[in-house]
């Protein structure tokens, strides 16, 4: 198994990847998104999200460019990429296989 630092990395990874597939958003955008799908119990912080971007940005999953926010203030827009397409389908396939053995473990009776 991952360590735990890598597992929550990947979960906001697949978060991030998930919240594209419905189109380019800058990072407060998606820190709200998330927070409001999940009914208010995951909080993704800047700290954690900006370096996890820059990260898949070089990692080739997702292309950013500038523009103008809601507010009109300058802000980076990010998007999938035809590559964090194919990582977003690998990442579900991992989170399903974790979840499932969670649940096993969790179902497991002595």
């Amino acid at each position: 198994m991952k360590p735990k630092s890598d597992v929550l990395q990947g979960t906001l990874a697949l978060l991030v990847l998930k919240t594209l597939e419905r189109g380019a958003m800058h990072g407060y955008g998606m820190t709200l998104h998330i927070q409001r799908v999940s009914s208010e119990v995951l909080r993704v912080e800047e700290g954690s999200l900006y370096p996890a971007l820059h990260r898949m940005e070089q990692d080739g999953w997702i292309s950013a460019v500038w523009g103008a926010s809601e507010n009109n203030r300058r802000a980076r827009y990010y998007q999938l990429t035809a590559k964090g397409r194919k990582q977003l389908a690998e990442e579900e396939k991992n989170w399903a296989r974790l979840a499932a053995a969670v649940a096993s473990v969790l179902r497991f009776a002595q």
